[in-house]
């Protein structure tokens, strides 16, 4: 899930950029210690938005920088727990495919991805269903449901998702799992 956080720190900034202006320095700053940064409350800090208050700087002895306390708005993506999310495969492996979920990747073990069993064709670089004959490869888009969620802090998070539950999985499936439907219940 996207969202807008307020996030309060303490900025360092260095004498060699004293001259320059004070709010500027400071978002160039947080932008270059925050952006890209993993964290087990906020997730996955995509970008600083808005510098919103920046306190009176503050020299400590034997440091040659000020300091300023300041409040400042980020966008950040945290994947939550049982969320469904539309996503695009990036990668087949043997194991599973990775589906890019906006600012995260998420891995689809073989056995989450459909009731059929699995065979990977390394040449097409394909997971195949070996009774529907049902194809995932890269580029495909698919609904997935957040199964598992593992971030650490500094790292990039590990998502477990599934497709086998009913609305999830390739768009083209469950498109062609609802005309069966319209066709069972007209018939």
């Amino acid at each position: 899930m996207f969202e807008l956080v307020k996030i309060r720190d303490t900025v360092r900034v260095p004498p060699e950029r004293f001259d320059e202006p004070r709010k500027k320095v400071i978002l160039d700053i947080l932008r270059e210690n925050y952006e890209g940064l993993t964290d087990n409350d906020l997730g996955v800090i995509l970008s600083i938005t808005k510098v919103e208050d920046i306190g009176t700087g503050k020299v400590v002895m034997g440091e040659a920088a000020s300091f300023h306390n300041v409040v400042f708005s980020a966008l950040a993506y945290r994947p939550t727990l049982h969320e469904v999310t539309p996503g695009e495969v990036v990668e087949i492996v043997d194991f599973g495919a990775f589906v890019r979920l906006g600012a995260m990747d998420g891995l689809a073990h073989v056995s989450q991805i459909t009731d059929d069993y699995i065979n990977f064709d390394s040449k097409k670089s394909a997971l195949v269903g070996k009774e529907t004959n049902r194809k995932l490869k890269e580029g495909d888009k698919v609904r997935a449901r957040a199964v598992s969620i593992s971030m650490a802090k500094g790292e990039r998070g590990k998502i477990g998702l599934t497709m086998r539950q009913p609305g999830l999985g390739k768009f083209k499936w469950i498109e062609e799992e609802r005309k069966e439907e319209k066709g069972e219940e007209s018939g």
